[in-house]
C-alpha cells in the first residue's frame, strides 16, 4: 500500500480530494433545503408528515436505483450524484431537525409567546437554541451516510474514492481495493467519532 502511494500519489490524493468535495458541497446543499424544509414543516404538522413520509420513501430506495433513474434526467457525473445525496440527507436531517425543534421546552415556548414574541421569533430564538444537539446528531449522521453512498456514486462517474475502489475490483488490484475502502471507511469512523464528542459537549 506504501509503496503504490509513493509510486503513484496523485492516483489516491486525486479520488480522496474529489471525494471531500462532493461531501462539502452536498452537506452545504442540504443544510440550505432542509432549512427551509424544516420552517415549512413547522408550521403545519400535516406539511411536516408529509414531508417526512415523502424523504422516508426516497430514503428506502438503493442508492444505485436512484442513481440510475437519474441518469435520463441530469446524465452521469457529479450533478447527479449530488441531487441523489442531497435527497437521502433531507431524511435524516428533516427528521431530526423538527423532532428537535418540537421537543423544545413547552414552558419556555409558552413564555416566549406571552411576550409577545412570533412564531418566527420563538423557532430562531428558543426552539434552535433548546434543539441544538438533535440538530447537530442529524447532521453527523448525514455527514456519515454522505461519505458512505459517495462512494457508490463513483459508478456514475462521479468521481471520489469509489473510482479507487471499483477500479480495483475491476483489475484485481489489491493496492487500490485497500486504499479505496481504507479511506472510505475510515473517513466515516473519523467524522463520526469527531463529530460524536463534539455532539456530547453539546
Amino acid at each position: 500500500m506504501i509503496e503504490y502511494l509513493k509510486r503513484h500519489p496523485e492516483k489516491v490524493i486525486g479520488p480522496l480530494t474529489e471525494h471531500i468535495w462532493l461531501v462539502l458541497v452536498t452537506l452545504v446543499i442540504s443544510l440550505a433545503i432542509a432549512s427551509f424544509l424544516t420552517v415549512l414543516a413547522m408550521r403545519s404538522e400535516k406539511v411536516s408528515d408529509l414531508l417526512n413520509n415523502i424523504f422516508s420513501l426516497v430514503y428506502s430506495v438503493p442508492s444505485l436505483a436512484l442513481f440510475a433513474l437519474l441518469i435520463p434526467i441530469t446524465g452521469l457525473g457529479r450533478t447527479s450524484a449530488v441531487i441523489v445525496l442531497t435527497l437521502y440527507n433531507q431524511y435524516l436531517l428533516l427528521r431530526n431537525f423538527t423532532t428537535g425543534l418540537r421537543e423544545a421546552d413547552p414552558v419556555a415556548c409558552e413564555a416566549a409567546k406571552g411576550i409577545g414574541m412570533t412564531d418566527m421569533q420563538i423557532l430562531t430564538r428558543i426552539r434552535i437554541p433548546l434543539a441544538r444537539k438533535a440538530i447537530f446528531a442529524g447532521i453527523r449522521l448525514a455527514i456519515v451516510s454522505t461519505v458512505g453512498i459517495a462512494t457508490i456514486a463513483a459508478s456514475i462517474n462521479a468521481g471520489g474514492l469509489g473510482i479507487l475502489l471499483f477500479e480495483g475490483l475491476r483489475t484485481m488490484n489489491i493496492p487500490k481495493i485497500l486504499w479505496g475502502s481504507v479511506l472510505s471507511a475510515g473517513m466515516a469512523v473519523l467524522l463520526n467519532a469527531v463529530l460524536k464528542m463534539v455532539e456530547e459537549k453539546m
